[in-house]
């Protein structure tokens, strides 16, 4: 059966339903590429006015911009609950993340990129070395819908703080949110002129276009498959990107972890937003002395945890209706292959709603564990001790986020684990700490968004070389350098780099 949801109405018009009832929430008119094009060029217009606020007049702007959407709570965790999905718990945790985020990029942007003086060296010891980080000048940020406002947030802030202007893709499922945050800015800031923040709406199509369009940096959150697209468009302009796609994350239970706070926590990892998150858990390996009290500890957990769209329900809808095809095949084939339902099974997935299921001891090469369900799903794996435990964690394609649970040896086995966030103890704890970066290796992407390393990741680093005064008689750079200077080079190698040490 074909799902409203799926359907465009029009190819001029992009809408979005609430996936608990089928309802219209917003529809907008599609962007198109010359609307694109024209957007990117206003953008860059309003640039020159952004970038001559400074660091504190811009940081006035997005404080205020934080201030307007936290007095305007209500509507957007309202609009969070009826476009995505999610409870309206969830809604409120992610404006405050969002907020969280907006403002450590604020106040901080100054100290992270104001210039850097470091020392010449002893061979251009008449130099100044100084390290400046510019605004690339426009940036194009494509979003997701399973966290449509704190996910592109934590480009879209860090690049307007470091002095970009940013025109705003969201998803098609997803738009209305999208809409009300940029209009947010406007309305906080009615003296910033049009462009400093801007929104395109529409499919594939008006990615790809901004992708290739003048925009001087992408910044990309989706799968891994639509960010080779996005690459490959961009690619065509040379225009940078950083990906954050999909992620596949492991959680490690050692026997002297806390084996109930473990199960806990990687109860709400795996099953919290309908399991709709890329740093969300999907895979557990647990020691053999201790998974049977894990798999206790995990059903009690979860004994009370069930999806819906009242006040009641713990998680919401599939927020699009063709992942739903994804987790059923995903199960189907763990359990065709050996794995053992312990909680749900086929029979949990419904047509709009999916109650939790964990597989037991599904096999290492099966969908379940290699490719990213995206869904209320978990599979458990049994292993000897922690190494054989680390070495399956590290067998998949992706590399994003992960979690450990150890008394002991936290530290260490976080630092052998193939992702670029890690959790000790707890699980995607790193994704509320905005002086965190945050991003991955291998499918899961690459740069870095939040925290210090996010500011430059929306700069371009510049150097500046200043000879300050010549030292007669001493020109290295130069064809008119002496004979008595060039004889001079021999001992100056041998007595700066031949000493033993």
């Amino acid at each position: 059966m074909t799902d409203v949801r799926d359907v465009e109405i029009s190819a001029s018009h992009v809408e979005s339903f609430d996936p608990a009832s089928d309802e219209s929430v917003m529809r907008f008119a599609v962007h198109d590429r010359a609307d694109v094009e024209r957007v990117v060029a206003q953008a860059r217009q309003a640039g020159v006015w952004w970038r001559e606020q400074g660091f504190a007049g811009r940081k006035k702007h997005l404080l205020r911009w934080a201030s307007w959407m936290a007095s305007h709570r209500t509507e957007i965790i309202e609009l969070l609950h009826r476009e995505n999905g999610k409870p309206k718990a969830d809604a409120t945790i992610e404006l405050l993340m969002t907020l969280e985020h907006l403002s450590w990029a604020a106040r901080n942007a100054h100290r992270v990129l104001r210039d850097r003086r470091s020392l010449p060296g002893l061979l251009l010891a008449n130099y100044t070395a100084t390290t400046s980080f510019l605004p690339f000048g426009v940036v194009g940020v494509i979003g997701p819908w399973n966290y449509p406002m704190y996910t592109p947030s934590g480009s879209v802030a860090l690049a307007l703080a470091a002095g970009n202007t940013v025109v705003f893709k969201p998803s098609e499922y997803t738009p209305a949110v999208g809409d009300w945050y940029v209009k947010a800015f406007a309305a906080a800031n009615p003296e910033a002129p049009a462009g400093v923040l801007s929104i395109v709406h529409g499919f594939g199509e008006t990615g790809a276009a901004l992708a290739e369009s003048q925009v001087d940096k992408i910044a990309f959150t989706g799968s891994t498959a639509t960010g080779k697209k996005v690459m490959a468009v961009a690619a065509r302009n040379l225009t940078p990107v950083v990906m954050e796609c999909g992620g596949k994350d492991a959680a490690l239970v050692a026997a002297d972890g806390d084996i109930r706070a473990a199960a806990d926590a990687i109860a709400w990892g795996s099953m919290a937003n309908s399991g709709q998150t890329c740093v969300g858990i999907e895979r557990v390996y647990v020691e053999r002395s201790v998974r049977d009290r894990f798999i206790a500890e995990l059903r009690a957990a979860l004994s009370n945890v069930a999806p819906g769209s009242d006040a009641r329900a713990t998680y919401g809808p599939m927020t699009m209706p063709a992942q739903i095809g994804v987790v059923r095949e995903h199960v189907e084939d763990a359990l065709r292959r050996g794995g053992t339902a312990v909680i749900g099974g086929v029979d949990s997935i419904g047509d709009r709603y999916i109650s939790p299921i964990v597989i037991l001891d599904p096999p290492e090469d099966c969908l379940a564990v290699q490719e990213e369900t995206f869904g209320p799903t978990l599979t458990v794996t049994t292993v000897a001790d922690m190494d054989e435990a680390v070495r399956l964690a590290n067998g998949v394609a992706y590399g994003l986020g992960g979690a450990v649970f150890s008394r002991r040896r936290g530290r260490e086995l976080a630092a052998r684990l193939d992702a670029g966030v890690v959790s000790v103890n707890s699980v995607v704890g790193f994704a509320g700490i905005p002086s965190l970066p945050l991003g991955g290796t291998g499918a899961s992407g690459f740069g870095r968004i939040h925290g210090p390393e996010g500011l430059r990741e929306f700069s371009v680093t510049k150097s500046i070389a200043h000879q300050r005064f010549p030292i007669p008689g001493l020109r290295l750079l130069s064809f008119r350098r002496s004979a008595a200077v060039t004889a001079l080079l021999p001992r100056i190698v041998a007595f700066r780099h031949s000493r033993r040490h």
